[in-house]
């Protein structure tokens, strides 16, 4: 018997042994319900040839055309993805309005004996609920900034803390990009849809009533725009702020980029995206040490008159709680773990007793 459902709460998605997507690849790559992977009743050529043919010539040939594509790439599902899937195997499927295509996949799938199930609203009722949650209603949890100036130690230092059994939140992990000129990552960013996507996940995931760690970030990291109501959440939230001396920040700069250090062109291609504020001579400086390989220097000379101006500017204009500041004077990974303990602390203290 075919059950229908609307619940898309974490713990009701992972009670299921697949969440499967029929639509396109192309529909799926734009954005998905985390964790379900794509079994498309029509590819993207197919889709267009259908959807063509539907509004331009015989909606009757279209019908018959776009049936026999989808029961060949079901069939096709069956023996391939779905061909070691014994029978008490419980999916939920979807496609983009829980219409035709996943009705075709679950008819079929309820013949084969599966306990399977369908998604009230497709892909739709997944988008209504992530844009609830990030554009209309404030984020029930209770966000604590870790900030500091460039090449601090945030990122490893988040992670630390995370180890320690703190709620963590890595949204540069989840836009996959360091948030700063040369944070670019192989494979891109996600699109917005698919950002917001992960952020909802990982935030339904946490406990409202624990307080969560997140790292200080400007409105948008890379190309991707935090969302309103988690933007408005960190520009209210305390902070816990780090500092170390610039030399130390800028080894560790070297360290964390060590990618792109490898990689001259990137390097070069970076230092051209700087804002116009910065002199021309300065950047032509800066792209002489890259082509020389003077990395550390060049990292030091981006902190004190790029990143550490922007920083100041950006500080002035919050005033917001600290409830600790830690002076770090090395961000060796010893350094690191000891920061992460006093971190871990000071959110011990912030939450409920």
């Amino acid at each position: 018997m075919i059950r229908r459902t609307a619940d898309l709460s974490p713990q009701a998605r992972d009670g299921f042994d697949a969440l499967i997507d029929v639509r396109s690849p192309a529909e799926f790559a734009l954005d998905h319900v985390p964790g379900a992977i794509n079994l498309p009743v029509l590819d993207d050529a197919q889709r267009a040839a259908v959807g063509t043919e539907y509004v331009q010539g015989s909606k009757f040939l279209a019908r018959r055309t776009g049936a026999a594509l989808v029961a060949r790439n079901i069939a096709a599902h069956l023996e391939g993805a779905l061909g070691d899937r014994d029978g008490s195997f419980k999916p939920l499927v979807y496609c983009w309005r829980g219409g035709q295509r996943s009705g075709a996949m679950v008819t079929v799938m309820d013949q084969v004996g599966w306990p399977v199930a369908v998604l009230d609203g497709g892909y739709q009722t997944w988008r209504r609920r992530v844009v609830a949650a990030l554009y209309d209603t404030p984020l029930p949890h209770r966000l604590v900034l870790l900030d500091g100036p460039t090449g601090a130690g945030k990122t490893a230092l988040l992670g630390a803390v995370a180890a320690r059994g703190v709620q963590t939140l890595d949204l540069e992990a989840l836009a996959a990009h360091r948030g700063s000129l040369f944070g670019a990552m192989p494979g891109g960013q996600p699109t917005q849809k698919a950002f917001e996507t992960r952020l909802h996940d990982a935030l339904s995931r946490l406990d409202p009533a624990r307080p969560v760690l997140v790292e200080a970030e400007s409105s948008k990291i890379g190309v991707r725009v935090i969302p309103p109501m988690a933007w408005a959440a960190m520009t209210a939230a305390p902070a816990i702020r780090l500092d170390s001396p610039v030399e130390v920040r800028a080894a560790r700069t070297v360290r964390d980029y060590a990618a792109i250090a490898a990689d001259p062109a990137a390097i070069d291609a970076a230092l051209t995206r700087l804002p116009r504020h910065i002199g021309k001579q300065m950047i032509a400086d800066w792209r002489a040490l890259a082509a020389a390989g003077e990395i550390e220097a060049l990292a030091t000379g981006l902190i004190v008159h790029h990143y550490d101006p922007a920083y100041r500017r950006q500080g002035a204009a919050h005033g917001r709680a600290e409830p600790a500041r830690l002076e770090i004077a090395s961000l060796d990974d010893a350094a690191l773990e000891r920061a992460a303990a006093e971190v871990a602390v000071v959110m011990e203290s912030l939450s409920p007793s």
